[in-house]
């Protein structure tokens, strides 16, 4: 496909639609990145703040001065500066004035301008606004050449391409951006850790990352927290300019009578809405999921006081927090992408001394324009000075042309060898300055400003001198933010990267005993408290207990499949008692053609003895079984008409196994001759002509072995002389002692 592109003069050119539209593209996403999203790295800010102080400046809204509506300011800027919607302006304008998004704000406001919990400002007609002294010090210089003005988009008037910035505003207050493929995140920092690491770059230009982030150790957000990102972490991060910041909330313990306690909230990280973060606890509280937390309050006045009722005063706090700071935005981590526009307004991600070395260059520069602008003022003053002296030397003459000649202008020049602008300053001095005094006083100012002069030559010379007063600069403002000060503290406290603390399963869910069922259709559930009789449990029309074993609610259950397959539960997900239950194969993807061999309590650190059909088995850990998922984990690999037929817990005690077969022959061999494996299809335990393995059991020698005698397993028998049946793995064995049960089954 082609398109139509209007060349100079008219004519019409046909183009590939394909070129037209990534010309387009290319054209908008350079302006999105250049003149919307990405802050400079000079001042720290995007073309809409930069208009928006400098507008301000022209209203002459100081420090020191009274407010004006924030419609005005918002007025002047889309008229001259910015010609977008009045909301987005506004919408800068607010947040630049707000002290928990700016670490240090550049305007103040009067009015409602928002707060922490998310409520928006007033609208622009009702809130006022005026500079701040940060936002002047960025503006400081401006009318002396210090920077290049460009002009607005009507032409009509100019606008400064970046701020002379006395203030390293991109660090001190961050930014925060996101333009077409590319995105910036630059957090707040300290400004007095900022001057230092400054300093040290001035002295040392070759400083490495680690002694500057030694120096400037890492964010200090307006709403305060804990940073608790490891070192290494902080020193990766600002090398390559790309990372994370962890931060958590500042909270502490407050005992009340009884002896209990509660846990205040004070400071929040950095962009976490207050009102949001609550109602994601209470939402969460709600939903059981916070079972360590009785409740939540909100008594946040000026300052922020969350206050978290624990369940039970033995719940330790630390233990608390750690499972809140998992849920819930009381922990969160803040991006570090310093991507920004360099002096050539040129994207780029730059580590921490590449940021502070622009910085430092464009205060050189600026320092070199405001010199070179005042010399060349002091220069124009010192030819008028001149003009001024020699018509003092010749005051009678100067009269007499002024009063006689036609061209008094020219005549001037003549006499005196002056310029066309001594001579103008002359015609159009008052008479009143002609006194005595008046002289001594240009004198005096000439003198003055010759030293000046030579001074500023001096400095345009020497730049180790410059360099120095750049220091100077520097240390003032290092001075005016001192952390001594309530506005240059520290709100973000540097604490240790926290342990990974392991909140247990028995702290997030209550510890209550439980007695469960499973039937032999393999219908499951948990009735409450540790059953004996089991007489009162119903069960479905032609279906019977299975399984019934004693557990707590923060178990988990290892579910054994005839397919190999080792499934977990938690018994907290199981039924209620109520009813008959629901079917097991519906809680785990257990295929119908398959069922449960066997179910136990997971005990951490146990072993089984597993055993298909075919006589094959070996020994696994249980650690090694757990699933994390509802598919399970293939332990035994069997196919075909072979299956899982034995699932058995070892004692730690045992040191023999019992196998018993189909065709009635038992077989004792050592534990010791199994291996221990986490999947496969083992050893073979016995060897069988016809059939295959019914039972095994797992034992203490010394004890004897046991099994149950009759149907109603209420009897059982222990064999102490075992040597008839003792043998090596994988033989054949002997016929059982005389009353061994026909089932072949040990229980």
């Amino acid at each position: 496909m082609s398109a139509a592109k209007i060349e100079n003069g008219g004519k019409i050119q046909p183009v590939r639609l394909a070129d037209a539209l990534s010309e387009r593209y290319l054209n908008y996403a350079l302006s999105t990145i250049m003149a919307r999203s990405l802050p400079d790295v000079r001042d720290g800010l995007k073309p809409v703040h930069r208009r928006l102080l400098y507008a301000m400046r022209q209203l002459r809204l100081n420090p020191d001065s009274p407010y004006k509506k924030s419609a005005r300011v918002v007025g002047d800027v889309i008229g001259k500066f910015h010609p977008h919607g009045d909301q987005s302006i506004y919408d800068a304008l607010v947040r630049l004035a707000q002290d928990f998004a700016l670490r240090f704000p550049l305007i103040d406001g009067q009015g409602n301008f928002g707060n922490i919990d998310g409520d928006n400002a007033a609208a622009m007609r009702y809130t006022e606004a005026r500079l701040t002294a940060v936002a002047e010090a960025l503006l400081a210089g401006i009318d002396e050449d210090t920077v290049d003005f460009r002009a607005t988009y009507d032409g009509e008037g100019l606008e400064p391409v970046v701020l002379p910035a006395a203030f390293p505003n991109l660090l001190a207050n961050g930014s925060q951006g996101i333009a077409v493929g590319m995105a910036t995140s630059i957090p707040p920092h300290n400004v007095e850790e900022i001057c230092d690491a400054l300093l040290h770059l001035i002295k040392s230009p070759n400083a490495t990352i680690e002694k500057l982030v030694d120096l400037m150790p890492g964010p200090d957000f307006p709403t305060g927290g804990l940073l608790v990102e490891d070192r290494s972490a902080l020193v990766e991060a600002y090398r390559t300019g790309r990372g994370s910041f962890r931060v958590r909330a500042r909270w502490e313990q407050e005992n009340i009578r009884g002896g209990g306690y509660r846990i205040i909230i004070t400071e929040i990280p950095f962009q976490v809405q207050k009102s949001k973060l609550i109602e994601r606890i209470a939402d969460l509280l709600h939903q059981k999921k916070l079972p360590l937390l009785a409740d939540v309050m909100d008594e946040s006045a000026a300052d922020v006081r969350i206050v978290l009722e624990p369940r039970s005063r033995n719940v330790e706090p630390e233990m608390l927090m750690e499972h809140l700071f998992k849920q819930t935005d009381l922990e969160s981590r803040f991006g570090l992408n310093m991507n920004v526009l360099d002096a050539s307004h040129t994207p780029s991600v730059m580590d921490l001394r590449q940021v502070l070395q622009a910085f430092l260059d464009h205060r050189h520069e600026v320092l070199e324009r405001r010199t070179r602008h005042r010399l060349g003022q002091i220069i124009k003053r010192l030819e008028m000075l001149d003009g001024y002296l020699i018509a003092y030397l010749n005051l009678d003459e100067v009269i007499r042309i002024i009063r006689e000649e036609d061209d008094a202008k020219a005549s001037l020049i003549a006499a005196f060898d002056l310029t066309e602008g001594q001579a103008d300053a002359i015609l159009n001095m008052r008479l009143r300055n002609l006194r005595k005094l008046e002289e001594m006083e240009i004198r005096k100012e000439h003198s003055a400003l010759s030293e000046e002069r030579a001074d500023l030559a001096a400095l345009l010379e020497d730049e180790p001198r410059r360099w120095r007063v750049i220091s100077e600069q520097i240390a003032d403002i290092r001075k005016t933010f001192s952390k001594k000060t309530d506005l240059g503290r520290r709100r973000t406290q540097l604490a240790e990267a926290p342990a990974d603390i392991v909140v247990p399963l028995e702290a997030v869910i209550e510890r209550e005993p439980v007695t469960i069922l499973c039937s032999d259709r393999g219908w499951i559930r948990a009735m409450k408290g540790h059953m004996d009789d089991l007489s009162s449990a119903k069960y479905k029309d032609g279906d019977r207990e299975r399984f019934a074993l004693h557990a707590h609610t923060t178990d988990r259950l290892l579910v054994v499949a005839t397919n190999g397959r080792i499934y977990t539960l938690g018994v907290d997900k199981l039924p209620g008692g109520r009813g008959f239950g629901e079917p097991v194969r519906l809680m785990i993807d257990l295929p119908n053609d398959h069922d449960v061999v066997s179910l136990l309590v997971h005990k951490p650190g146990g072993r089984l003895l597993l055993a298909s059909s075919d006589g094959r088995g070996f020994i696994a850990k249980e650690d090694d079984l757990i699933a994390q998922t509802k598919n399970g984990k293939q332990a035994l690999n069997v196919s075909g008409e072979v299956e899982t037929q034995v699932c058995r817990r070892i004692p730690e005690t045992a040191d023999s196994v019992a196998v018993v077969g189909d065709n009635h022959k038992l077989l004792v061999f050592g534990l010791d001759e199994l291996p221990e494996m986490s999947r496969g299809r083992g050893v073979m335990l016995q060897r069988y002509r016809d059939g295959g393995l019914a039972d095994a059991q797992v034992f203490q020698r010394s004890e004897g072995l046991s099994w149950t005698m009759g149907g109603s397993g209420e009897r059982t028998r222990t064999e102490t002389d075992l040597t008839p049946w003792l043998g090596k793995r994988a033989s054949a064995g002997r016929l059982p002692p005389r009353g061994f049960p026909r089932s072949n089954r040990f229980d």
